[in-house]
């Protein structure tokens, strides 16, 4: 089997293919990755000489690239990670959100279509769905729940699933989507919340939490996450959509606490910041399909994931050390208004 993917050296894409070169290592992965900000090879090192792997610096949105590596690979599926994907971004500068995560899927079916591929897998999020009231635990996102999007960001990400389903419903395309809640563990950038927090608590430095910080969200440990698309590239219904959640609703405010704990750093170095703009409240997702249809369940509790997670942060610094000295650091001044 040959499998395309997009955006694989960024968080989750990257963790997908170590989890794939792990487990079915007969097939080849091809990852196509533009190297934005959030992309980052040095990920990939540890596979880039593994003669099932190439990787391609390209833009999904360059129909002449793309075409022309489908031409050299002919290859069975493509899994789509390619996205920009941090809602603040999405606040500050929303097109190039419209370029990569509709024009990009646009192509990326095109193509696909073009060649007669076997799957197009779409990875989604549940932020499509908008967000769910604090007062009633009872409510979760299903994949009926009408598509409300809040954010520059959630809408990209909403316009390119209903066209993967239009390529469905109008051309036959081959589709998948699945919808997943916040993921979390190695690889993941500096910028989102639970690595951010980890950083910024190691240096001793304030912990900048969004209002006060009892927005919810459901936590999914990456690798959970990785086992779930693979179960749905293998035995996944054509043209369905399928939520992955862990099971994990946790307010940031509690996390950025128990970061505190795990590391035994003082709980004063949290800082409540200006809210995010339309920031949503609650997240929560309801994974009864996946499980009755494909048998798969989240394995990791958060209590073990966040400490498997800061160990690695621990562990592995000279990863994220020249992201955080670089670009990175302009940009958290402007989103924060501190160093």
């Amino acid at each position: 089997m040959k499998i395309v993917v997009t955006g694989g050296a960024g968080f989750i894409g990257s963790n997908f293919i170590f989890y794939m070169r792990k487990n079915h290592p007969d097939d080849r992965i091809i990852c196509i990755d533009k190297l934005t900000y959030a992309g980052n090879l040095s990920t990939l090192e540890p596979i880039m000489d593994d003669q099932e792997f190439r990787f391609v610096k390209a833009d999904i949105c360059d129909r002449e690239v793309i075409h022309r590596l489908f031409e050299e690979e002919h290859p069975d599926m493509v899994v789509n990670f390619a996205a920009e994907s941090h809602v603040d971004r999405s606040i500050t500068d929303p097109g190039v959100f419209l370029q990569t995560n509709i024009m990009g899927t646009a192509v990326l079916l095109d193509i696909c279509r073009e060649f007669g591929i076997k799957r197009f897998h779409q990875v989604s999020t549940d932020e499509v769905y908008g967000d769910l009231p604090l007062d009633r635990p009872d409510l979760f996102f299903r994949e009926d729940t009408p598509i409300h999007a809040s954010s520059p960001y959630s809408s990209s990400k909403a316009s390119a699933d209903l066209l993967v389903m239009a390529y469905y419903r109008t051309y036959g395309t081959p589709v998948t989507i699945s919808r997943c809640s916040n993921n979390y563990g190695p690889y993941h950038f500096p910028e989102k919340l639970i690595p951010l927090m980890i950083i910024n608590a190691l240096h001793d430095k304030p912990l900048p939490v969004y209002g006060n910080g009892l927005n919810v969200r459901d936590w999914l440990y990456v690798e959970d996450h990785c086992k779930a698309i693979d179960l749905i590239l293998h035995r996944g219904q054509i043209g369905e959509i399928y939520n992955v959640g862990g099971h994990n609703e946790m307010r940031n405010i509690d996390i950025v606490r128990k970061i505190c704990r795990i590391l035994q750093k003082p709980e004063s170095l949290i800082t409540h910041v200006a809210d995010r703009k339309g920031h949503d409240m609650r997240y929560a997702i309801d994974p009864t399909k996946i499980q009755t249809e494909l048998g798969w369940y989240p394995e990791t509790s958060f209590d073990e994931g966040i400490l498997k997670t800061v160990q690695w942060y621990l562990d592995h610094q000279t990863w994220w050390e020249p992201i955080i000295n670089g670009e990175y650091q302009s940009y958290y001044r402007k989103m924060y208004g501190t160093d």
